[in-house]
């Protein structure tokens, strides 16, 4: 068994994970990209954006774009009991942008270390193995890693806009 500080110590070595919860899926983000965890609020719709950006809200005079992450994954769209916010920090062009994502429920803190990460398995597609850098096991459940500037870098930021469908086709 264990010591504390032995256990202490492994959990050093792992970075930090928020994961959320979508369609019944645990995901994990970088804890260092999250801002703020916020209650949903109703969004400022932009035409001709894709289906996936909500639209816009107004945080503290910014205007930030909001992702609808089951869209996003193509998974079912119903109705959550209490989606929640997830405001991330998005570095590109020299420049910091936040992004919010929609979930389902945000689930827990989790240190992972590299070596408890393995690789997306073959038979995923390559959009999927943009986006997933790999699956953990923690407590007897699979935890899918998700790169976040690369999901919201690809289709839904570019050069620090939002874009539209016109420009992603």
């Amino acid at each position: 068994m264990e010591s504390n500080e032995q256990h202490k110590n492994h959990l050093d070595q792992g970075k930090q994970y928020l994961t959320f919860v979508l369609a019944g899926e645990e995901y994990a983000i970088d804890i260092l990209k999250v801002q703020e965890i916020r209650g949903f609020e109703s969004t400022t719709q932009i035409p001709n954006t894709p289906e996936y950006l909500l639209g816009v809200i107004n945080l503290r005079g910014s205007v930030v774009p909001i992702v609808d992450m089951r869209v996003r994954f193509s998974l079912s769209v119903e109705d959550s009991a209490n989606p929640v916010i997830i405001l991330v920090k998005h570095a590109a062009s020299g420049s910091e942008r936040i992004v919010g994502i929609v979930v389902d429920a945000v689930s827990d803190v989790y240190s992972i270390s590299s070596e408890d990460v393995s690789k997306t398995p073959d038979l995923a597609t390559n959009v999927v193995k943009q986006f997933v850098t790999g699956l953990a096991t923690i407590e007897e459940k699979m935890i899918i890693m998700l790169d976040i500037d690369s999901l919201i870098g690809q289709g839904v930021l570019e050069d620090g806009q939002v874009i539209s469908e016109a420009e992603e086709a």
